[in-house]
């Protein structure tokens, strides 16, 4: 009979590693992980020619995606898949190549199904987009 591996739930704070090895799209952006402990997630990334728009300005979608990685992250620090079901972000400020970008989600309520983050996005000091999402919290153990 052949042996069958028992898998053992992540600890939360690995949760965002985990996702990260697994995320060629916010491995593209350069996203690193600054801060993780349950319910919260801090990263960081620069912006790159690459991800300038026609105004020679950082495309909405980079700090959007930024903001979304690490909602996603945050969400699923409580050890179960947590899923996107509602996203918007406000942006406040234009964004330059070269620039540091900060994202931090904190997680503002949480309840069996449903959790409510604020992420705001910071260029040093300065808020330059706040982003609000809604997730949806499955019964699927994250697992190593």
């Amino acid at each position: 009979m052949p042996k069958t591996k028992s898998l053992m739930p992540l600890k939360e704070e690995d949760i965002p590693y985990k996702m990260l090895s697994q995320d060629a799209f916010s491995q593209w952006l350069g996203i690193e992980i600054l801060e993780c402990e349950k319910g919260r997630c801090k990263l960081g990334m620069t912006i790159r020619k690459d991800m300038l728009n026609s105004m020679n300005k950082a495309h909405g979608g980079i700090s959007y995606s930024l903001a979304d990685t690490a909602f996603g992250f945050a969400a699923n620090t409580h050890g179960k898949y947590a899923v996107s079901i509602e996203t918007s972000i406000n942006h406040i400020e234009a964004l330059d190549e070269g620039d540091y970008l900060v994202a931090e989600s904190v997680i503002e309520k949480v309840n069996n199904k449903l959790g409510f983050n604020i992420i705001e996005v910071k260029r040093g000091d300065d808020l330059v987009a706040l982003f609000k999402g809604v997730v949806y919290r499955t019964q699927k153990d994250w697992e190593e």
